[in-house]
């Protein structure tokens, strides 16, 4: 792996960009890859997707992701392992894959990880509350049945409130995977200092770490347990048009719950505007970003360079080396 890609945001196809990084060289991969749904595969245009305004009028004009095609995720299982095994092979043993989904997809993507050679640990669950219904009415193929008006209306009044299988989705599943650790965990920490996950990574009112987790309120019993940080109106900027932003609290959450050392090395093959790349620049790791939108990567840069400015550390491209955390024999 060539030393110009730690602490850079590289521009190109992740298939091929991820052929150039070394066998068991990066700690952890936390990623958000593109879903294969309508508008939103792996070549996806950001203009095109922000500039869809009409919601659910016409059948035409459906947001990305509402169009149901059992093919997207055939296709999107296809790719997915490619990726996946170029993940395991970049990967140490030991070292830990989470991977955002959506909910109907989790399956593709779970088996996708799966038979690239990873162990798939657990499920993460990020809960939320605010999100766009997508289901819709009948009403406007009811106004094009060959029928009179009084029977189109009987037929509207029978359906009112029925609308396609489409229920409010309120949580994103997060795949947890891992490379299959070399010899004992101990043996493996130890050479490698990945494996396992630090107890010390507190959630809610400091709890243990939890696979559930939500950063907007919802009651007493469930903040207690699950609530990370509320993202700040700073956080995204204003200069953000991605469209599916994570929160940067949440992915400090799972770097700091799978990651040992100042030394660590995390990986984004799917960066978008960079909150994994931010994450880990806050929380003193290293990184390598990935994502072929040349208009993303320069969102990502500048949330990078106003986190340095912020918070008076030194510049996100400076190089790190540091002494092994353990000093036994390997």
């Amino acid at each position: 792996m060539s030393k110009g890609m730690i602490n850079k945001i590289i521009q190109g196809n992740a298939e091929e960009i991820l052929k150039k990084i070394k066998n068991n060289s990066i700690d952890l991969v936390l990623t958000d890859p593109p879903y294969f749904l309508d508008k939103m595969d792996n070549n996806w245009n950001h203009k095109t997707v922000s500039n869809i305004t009409d919601y659910c009028n016409t059948i035409k004009s459906l947001p990305p992701g509402m169009k149901f095609d059992k093919e997207q995720g055939i296709r999107f299982y296809k790719w997915y392992l490619k990726i996946s095994k170029e993940l395991h092979r970049v990967l140490k043993p030991g070292g830990f894959f989470f991977s955002f989904s959506s909910p109907r997809l989790y399956h593709r993507m779970a088996s996708a990880v799966d038979d690239a050679g990873f162990l798939v640990r657990d499920c993460f669950v990020w809960l939320y509350t605010q999100n766009q219904p997508k289901a819709m009415s009948l009403n406007h193929f009811i106004d094009k049945l060959n029928t009179n008006k009084k029977n189109k209306m009987m037929i509207k009044d029978k359906l009112c409130g029925w609308k396609t299988p489409q229920i409010k989705s309120c949580f994103e599943p997060i795949v947890m995977a891992q490379k299959q650790v070399s010899g004992t965990f101990l043996k493996n920490m130890m050479k490698y200092e990945v494996g396992l996950i630090n107890s010390n990574v507190k959630i809610g009112q400091n709890m243990f770490p939890s696979n559930v987790s939500s950063v907007q309120s919802i009651d007493a019993l469930m903040d207690k347990y699950f609530l990370l940080p509320k993202p700040s109106k700073k956080e995204k900027g204003d200069f953000n048009i991605h469209k599916t932003v994570k929160p940067l609290e949440l992915c400090k959450y799972l770097i700091k719950l799978t990651t040992f050392s100042k030394s660590t090395i995390v990986l984004d093959p799917f960066v978008g505007s960079g909150t994994t790349a931010l994450a880990a620049k806050e929380l003193g790791r290293r990184f390598i970003g990935i994502d072929s939108n040349k208009e993303y990567i320069e969102i990502a840069e500048k949330r990078l360079e106003n986190a340095c400015g912020r918070d008076g550390a030194s510049s996100y491209r400076t190089m790190r080396t540091e002494m092994p955390l353990f000093a036994l024999p390997r």
